[in-house]
């Protein structure tokens, strides 16, 4: 694979993003493919800033929407852009449709979401591990951030799963067990690696 692959791994909370992309970089890299693991917020300067505002409920949700797609464009110019140069399949827990899907809510303006997210680069491939709120909540130890509420992740969901007709994402049942999400994921991937590459 001469130059790389940018794979996005996208859901509500609770959904298995960082269990299954964790678990697709293992399987690439037994099938001698060179895969790297990252996820957003990063932990950069603004990532950290980000992941701290998460937990208060009063910041403004606008504020929050431009640090997000901030955070992204440094990660894009400092972590992914570089690996995919290298030859790597980058996976990504969490991308650009999570703001296009939080913050689409949490703003109320979605269209000025797309606009300071435009300079994102398109992943090859995205996915959405789609579950219901009920369920993804009920995988949650302990509630870390606002974000966490079956009303609000209801209307996130739905987001994603406009994003999901409109062709931006492939869809995945995350309902089903660890395994069966993990043989599906593969599956899927595996099966775009080889057009890719052909």
């Amino acid at each position: 694979m001469e130059s790389g692959v940018f794979i996005a791994i996208e859901g509500i909370d609770g959904c298995g993003k960082t269990t299954q992309s964790k678990k697709l970089v293992k399987w690439l890299e037994k099938k001698q493919i060179k895969a790297v693991y990252t996820k957003e917020p990063t932990d950069g300067v603004i990532g950290r800033i980000l992941k701290k505002m998460v937990r208060r409920e009063n910041v403004d949700p606008r504020i929050e929407a431009l640090l997000f797609a901030a955070d992204r464009l440094e990660h894009l110019k400092n972590t992914v852009l570089p690996l995919l140069e290298k030859g790597y399949v980058v996976v990504s827990d969490r991308y650009v449709y999570s703001s296009l899907a939080y913050q689409s809510v949490t703003t109320g303006d979605p269209q000025w979401v797309r606009e300071i997210n435009k300079y994102a680069v398109k992943p090859d491939l995205a996915i959405l591990l789609d579950v219901e709120p009920n369920i993804g909540l009920s995988r949650i130890k302990r509630r870390k951030t606002k974000f966490e509420k079956e009303k609000f992740l209801e209307e996130v969901r739905e987001k994603y799963l406009e994003m999901v007709r409109n062709g931006e994402l492939k869809v995945i049942d995350a309902s089903k067990n660890v395994d069966e999400v993990a043989e599906e994921l593969v599956r899927l991937v595996g099966s775009f690696l080889k057009t890719t590459v052909q």
